[in-house]
């Protein structure tokens, strides 16, 4: 790159930059606020860093973090919501791809009526089917319990679409090859489709996690004991309490954030290479 692309490509950089820092600012903020204690929240001349007043020491402390694992109720939490996830987001990964390898390579009768039908499902707004969900949940015995929150999200259409269009576009050649050698549809399936389908299954990996991570409507419905709270309902709950002071609940929030960083740093490289193989493909 020479020096006259470079200066045409500096205001994209620094737009880029920009719009970083604003991004990142919040959670900056957010972070320092946990270690905050209660005096230096609200003060004339907001300060960052956790500093003392007086002196202008480093004040940082742990109280915020020991109190909302502990007598904030978020440890109890923070396991439950990481326990639905590791249940739910593998069980909902292999539904949905079983069902998309279904809808893309297994030929039966009015299969792409079916799955126009399942399409169409998605233009109902979610908090339409609440009422439905609740009556089949109670039903079921599983009102106010775990799989209360993961059995009626064990699928879904939106994920089944996005793996179905991507096995679509694996080379059938392959399937054909292997159904010579004599593999059967589950062999091929676990042998063929899925290894080559790591970068949408991850991204559909993360996409499942963060929104029943960060899920909140569904459980303040079908949850009643405190036991069972998932994260986002305990950190609701705890900011609309009397203790459920900014330093508490900046304290929660980053707690929160861990495991979504964590994930998508685990399954970035995965992502870059859908983006790279997406990009070769056109």
């Amino acid at each position: 790159m020479n020096t006259a692309q470079r200066v045409r490509k500096a205001p994209i950089y620094i737009a880029l930059v920009l719009l970083t820092l604003i991004s990142v600012v919040p959670f900056i903020w957010m972070l320092a606020t946990s270690f905050k204690h209660s005096s230096d929240i609200f003060t004339k001349v907001p300060n960052l860093l956790p500093l003392d007043k007086q002196t202008g020491d480093w004040a940082a402390t742990l109280e915020n973090y020991e109190y909302v694992l502990g007598l904030g109720g978020l440890g109890t939490a923070f396991l439950n919501s990481i326990y639905v996830c590791l249940v739910l987001v593998p069980a909902k990964l292999l539904i949905d791809a079983l069902a998309a390898y279904a809808f893309a390579r297994i030929p039966f009768p009015g299969r792409d009526k079916l799955f126009v039908l399942l399409l169409s499902g998605m233009m109902v707004p979610t908090i339409t089917l609440l009422i439905p969900r609740i009556h089949v949940t109670q039903s079921l015995g599983m009102f106010d319990s775990t799989w209360g929150l993961i059995m009626p999200n064990i699928a879904s259409v939106l994920d089944i679409f996005l793996l179905r269009q991507f096995f679509l576009s694996l080379p059938a050649e392959l399937e054909e090859a292997a159904r010579i050698d004599g593999a059967s549809r589950m062999q091929i399936f676990w042998r063929i489709v899925l290894p080559l389908s790591k970068p949408v299954l991850a991204v559909v990996t993360i996409t499942s996690f963060i929104f029943h991570w960060n899920d909140l409507v569904w459980p303040l419905v079908v949850l009643n004991d405190p036991e069972l709270y998932t994260l986002p309902l305990a950190l609701q709950q705890l900011a609309s309490t009397e203790s459920g002071r900014a330093y508490y609940i900046m304290a929660g929030a980053a707690l929160a954030v861990i495991p979504v960083i964590i994930v998508l740093l685990v399954f970035q490289r995965r992502i870059m290479q859908g983006i790279a193989f997406t990009g070769l493909k056109s």
